[in-house]
C-alpha cells in the first residue's frame, strides 16, 4: 500500500511540474499584452520632438500628440469587458494586437498631425484592450498557489516594453543620426520607431490563437465539458471527478439572469458594488502618485542635479532597468508576503521619498523651467528618485494588477476589470497632462502634491483592501475586497 501511495505521490508531483511549466507558457503569452502597453508608452518618447518639428506642432499639439493614446486606451479598456464576456479572452487578445499593429502602421504613414493622432488612438485602444484581457486570463487560468507571480509577469512585461523601445528608437535614431533624419527606404528614422511595434503584436495575436480559452469563459457559456478538460491540462487536476467538482464551484459562482454586462456592477453604495470602488480607487491611486512623471518628465529632474541633455539616454535607460529588476521582487514575494502587505510597504516608501524630493526642490534656484540644485541636495534628489522607482515598482506596479486580476467575483470579473483600467487609463492621462502646469508653479509642490496622494493609499489600503493571497477566485464575493476593517 505505501509503495502504491509513494507511486501516487510521485505522478502528483510529476503532473504539477508539468502543469506549472505549461501555465507560466500561457501567462507569458498572455502578458505580452503588457509588453505592448510599456513599449507604447515609451516609443512615443523617441519621435515626438521629430515629429513636432517636421508638423511644426505648437508646445499643447505635441503634449495631445503624445498622451491621446491614453484616452484610445481608456476606450478600449472600457469596452474590453464586455467584449471578452462575449467572444472569449482568446478572441480579444488576438483583436488587441491587431489594433495595436494597425496603429503602429498607421502612424508610421502619418501625414499630418491629425492623421497621427488618429492612429495613435486607434493603437491607444488595442493597449487599452490588452491591459485589461491579460490580467483577467492569467488570474483566471493560474492556481491560487502561484496566481501572484503568474499576474506579475503583467508589470515585468510592461517594464520589459518601456525598455525594449527605449533601446529600438536609440538604435533606429543613432543609426539614421537623429530621430528626423532620413532612413532605410527613405523614411524619416521615427516613423521606423513606430513601426517596430508591429513585431510584437503580431506575435501577440498569433501566440493567443495557440493557448486554451479561459474555464471560466467556457462555463459561463455552458461548454463544461471543454472547460474541464482545460481545467485538469492547465491547473493539473488528474481525476474526471475533481474537475468536475471545480466546474461546478465555478458554475455555481457565477450564476445570474442575464448575460454579463456592466449593469451587475450597480450596487448600493455610490452607484457601484464596493469591490469596483475599491479597484477604481486602486487604480487611480496607483497613478496619482505620479509614477509616470518619472519616466515621460525626467530629464527635467536629471539636468536639475547637474546631468547634461546629452546624458539624458543614460539616466532613462537606468531608470528603465531599475524598474525591471525591481519587479523581479513583487514576483518572489507577492504569494509569500501576500499583497497588502507589500502595497503599505510601497506607499510608504513612496511616501517618503516624495517628500525629500519635494523638500530638495523646494531648496532650488534658477527658474522654474530649468532648476538647479545646490549641493547636497541634488544627490539626495536623485536617491530618492530611484528609491521611489524601487518603491513603486517592486509594489504598486504590479501588485494592482494582481488584484485586479483577482479580487472581482467570477461573474464581474472582466466587466469589473474593465471600468478599474479605464480609470486607471484616465488618471493617468490627467496627471501627465497636469505635470507641466504645476512643475510650472514649482517642482516642489508637483512632488509634494504625490507624497500627499501616497500618503493617502497608504490609508486607503490599511482600512479597504483585504488580502486574497491563497484564495480560489470562487471564494471572491462581493464584499470581500473591502471592507470597514480591511483586516487580512
Amino acid at each position: 500500500m505505501s509503495s502504491e501511495r509513494a507511486h501516487d505521490q510521485a505522478h502528483d508531483a510529476e503532473d504539477e511540474k508539468r502543469t506549472t511549466t505549461k501555465v507560466v507558457l500561457i501567462s507569458i503569452v498572455a502578458a505580452i499584452g503588457g509588453f505592448l502597453f510599456g513599449f507604447d508608452t515609451s516609443v512615443v518618447n523617441g519621435a515626438v520632438d521629430a515629429v513636432t518639428d517636421q508638423f511644426a506642432l505648437s508646445k499643447g499639439l505635441s503634449g495631445f500628440a503624445v498622451s491621446c493614446a491614453l484616452l484610445g486606451a481608456a476606450v478600449g479598456a472600457w469596452f474590453a469587458g464586455r467584449i471578452a464576456d462575449r467572444f472569449g479572452r482568446k478572441a480579444v487578445m488576438v483583436v488587441g494586437g491587431a489594433l495595436f499593429a494597425i496603429g503602429a502602421v498607421g502612424s508610421a504613414f502619418a501625414f499630418s498631425v491629425w492623421d497621427l493622432i488618429l492612429w495613435r488612438v486607434v493603437g491607444g485602444v488595442g493597449v487599452g484592450v490588452a491591459s485589461v484581457i491579460a490580467p483577467t486570463y492569467i488570474a483566471e487560468v493560474a492556481p491560487a498557489y502561484i496566481r501572484g507571480r503568474l499576474a506579475s509577469l503583467q508589470q515585468l512585461a510592461i517594464t520589459i516594453g518601456i525598455f525594449a523601445a527605449l533601446l529600438s528608437d536609440a538604435f533606429i535614431a543613432n543609426t539614421a543620426g537623429s530621430a528626423a533624419n532620413t532612413t532605410w527606404l527613405g523614411w524619416e528614422a521615427w516613423r521606423w520607431m513606430f513601426v517596430v511595434g508591429v513585431v510584437p503584436s503580431v506575435i501577440w495575436a498569433l501566440l493567443a490563437l495557440q493557448v486554451p480559452e479561459s474555464p471560466r469563459y467556457l462555463i459561463a457559456k455552458g461548454q463544461t465539458q471543454r472547460a474541464g478538460e482545460v481545467l485538469r491540462e492547465v491547473l493539473g487536476t488528474r481525476s474526471l471527478e475533481a474537475a468536475q467538482r471545480k466546474v461546478t464551484e465555478i458554475r455555481n459562482s457565477m450564476r445570474r439572469e442575464h448575460d454579463p454586462s456592466l449593469r451587475d456592477l450597480r450596487g448600493p453604495r455610490f452607484g457601484l458594488l464596493p469591490v469596483v470602488w475599491v479597484g477604481i480607487l486602486l487604480s487611480v491611486l496607483q497613478q496619482g502618485v505620479g509614477i509616470n512623471v518619472i519616466f515621460y518628465y525626467s530629464t527635467t529632474l536629471w539636468q536639475a542635479v547637474g546631468f547634461q541633455e546629452s546624458d539624458a539616454f543614460t539616466t532613462s535607460v537606468i531608470t528603465s532597468v531599475t524598474n525591471v529588476v525591481v519587479t523581479f521582487i513583487a514576483i518572489a514575494t507577492v504569494d509569500r508576503i501576500g499583497r497588502k502587505p507589500l502595497l503599505t510597504v510601497g506607499s510608504a516608501g513612496m511616501f517618503v521619498s516624495l517628500l525629500v524630493m519635494a523638500v530638495a526642490f523646494s531648496q532650488a534656484g534658477g527658474t522654474t523651467e530649468n532648476p538647479s540644485l545646490p549641493a547636497p541636495w541634488g544627490p539626495i534628489a536623485v536617491v530618492a528618485a530611484n528609491v521611489y522607482v524601487i518603491s513603486f515598482g517592486a509594489t504598486w506596479g504590479p501588485v494592482v494588477w494582481v488584484l485586479l486580476g483577482e479580487m472581482f467575483p467570477n461573474k464581474i470579473r472582466a466587466a469589473g476589470l474593465a471600468v478599474a483600467a479605464a480609470a486607471q487609463w484616465l488618471a493617468n492621462f490627467a496627471i501627465s497632462t497636469s505635470f507641466p502646469a504645476l512643475a510650472g508653479i514649482g517642482l516642489q509642490f508637483a512632488y509634494g502634491l504625490y507624497a500627499l496622494i501616497a500618503l493617502l493609499s497608504f490609508v486607503f489600503v490599511r482600512k479597504a483592501v483585504r488580502e486574497t493571497k491563497g484564495r480560489e477566485l470562487e471564494d471572491m464575493d462581493e464584499e470581500s475586497p473591502a471592507t470597514s476593517g480591511g483586516q487580512a
